[in-house]
């Protein structure tokens, strides 16, 4: 892998790390295209540069990470996600394809839409991360599990789990933003622990590369998905998810 693809790959991660449209199914979908096979080092390259993206998080709710309340939820909602991906390491390794990508990213979409409308001029009554009960916080962390799968996408997952729970979109969100903080510091250090062995000079510098773009792109798409949200629903995340999916198969996989 070129710098120039790792640059490519870091702005695709940061742009897509916090919208419901899944960072590691574009990664993945992006490095076939560029023709990068899914080696194990790409793989723990994909996990890693997310990272970038998690710092950029510390970076805009520093505040947020000193109230205890807050972090002890985030902790509860990390669990399932934590004893799940140490359990199954493996087994989600294997479903890193574009098939399996395209997939998830069809069906993600069509549930983003369904509960989207079904939801439709709810009044949702968790409006504060504060208003977050533990029991919430547990089961966001559930759905978020769902998200191991590549191409279901973490984000969305916490998100639609919680407008199903009853937070607003931007708590929802928010929650969300949060909750990538504790969970991609484990995966990303865990992998990295895995496969270290199999980077060379170049995969570090690349690494550097992708790490410092997703960053600052991370630091973007935040801001213009809080500003788009507070006018917006996420339909139109679902009918993206469900296009790219559609096209990308017929396209280039079939």
């Amino acid at each position: 892998m070129s710098n120039l693809q790792a640059f490519i790959l870091g702005v695709v991660e940061g742009l897509t790390e916090f919208l419901p449209i899944s960072s590691t199914g574009h990664l993945i979908l992006v490095s076939t295209l560029m023709g990068i096979d899914q080696t194990d080092t790409q793989k723990a390259f994909e996990v890693s540069i997310q990272l970038g993206s998690i710092l950029a998080v510390v970076f805009l709710y520093f505040g947020k990470f000193k109230d205890i309340n807050l972090l002890k939820k985030l902790i509860v909602a990390f669990i399932p996600t934590g004893i799940l991906g140490f359990l199954l390491y493996k087994v989600i390794k294997s479903f890193f394809n574009p098939y399996i990508v395209v997939f998830m990213l069809v069906l993600g979409g069509v549930i983003l839409i369904l509960i989207e409308y079904y939801h439709k001029n709810k009044d949702y009554p968790v409006k504060s991360l504060e208003d977050v009960s533990y029991k919430k916080a547990f089961f966001i962390g559930l759905f978020q599990s769902l998200s191991m799968v590549p191409g279901t996408s973490r984000s969305g997952a916490t998100i639609i789990g919680g407008l199903i729970l009853g937070l607003n979109r931007k708590t929802a969100a928010e929650f969300s933003f949060l909750l990538a903080v504790p969970t991609m510091f484990m995966a990303t250090f865990y992998d990295i622990y895995k496969n270290h062995s199999h980077f060379n000079t170049s995969d570090w510098s690349n690494l550097a590369i992708g790490f410092i773009t997703a960053f600052i792109f991370a630091i973007l798409a935040i801001k213009l998905l809080l500003k788009f949200i507070s006018n917006h629903n996420f339909i139109p995340f679902g009918v993206y998810r469900i296009i790219l999916g559609i096209v990308y198969y017929l396209v280039v996989l079939r």
